[in-house]
């Protein structure tokens, strides 16, 4: 019989009088790669990051290599053998790619007067990063010029150049494209069939059946099943995850391509650098538009500037009425809505409150000319949008950066949709959410469809844009290279072509 490498036992954890963990047993062992799914708030994401030193449990006992473990700090579990891809933004801003992967040692690359020889920790960083199959970035380069996903190669680059015999992969592969994520599923196959053990998080159902050997499954912060692989069933893994069986639409249940007539936002022939090369579109009321496209397309690119937050070289964006669109705060004007992919930097203030997160955009909700907050409408405001989105919290007062992935995404949801936004742009609006979540939030485009908002929808994930979008446009090298019309004889293989 093996033994595991990791057994965490009777694990609980609170924050306030959230029970986040309830006494979890959980057991991992070489060579084997475990999936964890459930909910947002099942647990998943504060087991993990208790084993790899982010937080302390409230009490419960770890073994590790058949050792008591208790890790000060991730550093401390990373250097003896536990390390984590977190799920949101891992690196600092203002560095490079070499002081990422080596904030906390740069020691090896210190002389006796304190000089660190950069040019050696580029060459290594370079190196590490040439390690897991990324030859485009250097250590010398600014992480600021870094998109989204090549700022988590970095970070999965940082973890594994420790060689750590636990890897924790939370819901990263929502941040990769297509390419990054077969970089990811490489290295995690040689963890296993190096004897290694991988803990992967990901609401991805197909995904995760399909890359794990063994599943467990959380919910409410208690274990509930643990899969093999000869017992994968989909179905069953939902209801497990849920405790019910899903019921209405997921996707649209219809397969035809509507919009009112009247134009809601055009781009006219936008350029900004090799990201959007002469670009144009137009998104009409009543209408979901699906951006598609690989990493480096243009895609994420074309959302900001639609929100006129890229400073354009030529063109312009201009609203139905002709309002042209210049920065974020005419647009806001105009009732136009963003969600960012990355967003616990760009859609969320992490120090602040539910309250003020949701509340920032409704200012003229409830506050006497623009300034004078009355705290009785402020708060029945912020209410309503918690419960019209369900979030899951302890009061509006509640630090946003408590909350789960899909929490987060509802409070991002709630800040634009509560103001009234008219036109919303959604940079991967599902990225981090639970399978329960994403049906609610594809049931609210519908929605908001219905009521006449237009929608333009980004995303990496092809299932959703031929389950949501009326119209289909695909990116490569900042050009669009093919329109689709929704219809149900629509597959992945007719698009993918067009994105290669």
């Amino acid at each position: 019989m093996v033994e595991p490498i990791l057994q965490m036992k009777k694990i609980t954890k609170k924050f306030g009088s959230v029970t986040a963990l309830s006494e979890v047993d959980l057991a991992v062992y070489p060579g084997e790669i475990r999936g964890l799914i459930g909910e947002n708030g099942s647990g998943k994401s504060t087991i993990s990051s208790i084993a790899a030193g982010m937080q302390k449990a409230n009490s419960g006992e770890m073994i590790f290599k058949n050792k008591a473990w208790a890790p000060q700090s991730m550093i401390d579990a990373l250097d003896n053998g536990i390390g984590m891809v977190v799920q949101e933004s891992g690196t600092i801003a203002g560095i490079t790619v070499g002081e990422s992967i080596f904030l906390g040692e740069l020691d090896p690359f210190t002389n006796r007067l304190g000089w660190v020889n950069k040019k050696a920790m580029f060459q290594k960083a370079t190196e590490a990063m040439e390690a897991i199959g990324v030859t485009s970035v250097t250590g010398d380069m600014p992480m600021s010029a870094l998109d989204f996903q090549t700022r988590k190669l970095v970070e999965i680059a940082k973890v594994v150049r420790k060689n750590p015999s636990i890897l924790v992969i939370d819901e990263t592969s929502t941040a990769l494209s297509h390419d990054g994520r077969e970089i990811m599923y490489r290295l995690i196959k040689k963890f296993r069939d190096d004897g290694k053990a991988v803990i992967f998080i990901s609401h991805d159902l197909d995904e995760i059946m399909e890359v794990c050997d063994t599943l467990t499954v959380l919910r409410d912060g208690n274990l509930i099943r643990t899969f093999t692989k000869e017992e994968y069933d989909a179905n069953l893994i939902r209801t497990s995850m849920i405790g019910r069986e899903l019921k209405g639409d997921y996707y649209r249940s219809d397969f035809k391509a509507t919009s009112l007539d009247e134009i809601a936002l055009e781009a006219k022939n936008l350029k900004y650098k090799e990201q959007l090369k002469d670009i144009s579109l137009q998104l009409k009321k009543g209408e979901i538009v699906g951006i598609g496209g690989l990493a480096g397309c243009g895609m994420h690119a074309l959302g900001k500037a639609l929100f006129g937050a890229l400073p354009l070289e030529s063109g312009e964006v201009v609203t139905g009425t002709g309002k042209k669109i210049t920065d974020p705060h005419v647009a806001m004007k105009q009732e136009i809505g963003y969600v960012s992919k990355d967003r616990d930097t760009e859609s969320l203030s992490l120090t602040a409150s539910i309250r003020d997160n949701i509340a920032i955009a409704g200012m003229d909700r409830f506050a006497i000319g623009g300034f004078l907050v009355t705290a009785h409408k402020e708060s029945k405001y912020v209410k309503e949008q918690i419960e019209n989105l369900s979030i899951k919290c302890a009061s509006p007062n509640q630090s946003v950066s408590q909350l789960s992935g899909g929490n987060k995404q509802k409070v991002v949801f709630g800040k634009w949709i509560g103001c009234g936004s008219e036109i919303l742009i959604l940079d991967c609006p599902t990225r981090g959410v639970d399978i329960g979540v994403k049906q609610a939030m594809y049931q609210l485009m519908v929605q908001l469809k219905n009521e006449g908002k237009a929608i333009l929808m980004i995303s990496e994930e092809l299932p959703e844009l031929i389950g949501m979008s009326d119209r289909i446009f695909i990116m490569k090298d900042g050009e669009m290279k093919m329109e689709f019309k929704r219809s149900e004889m629509l597959s992945d293989a007719d698009i993918i072509q067009y994105m290669i």
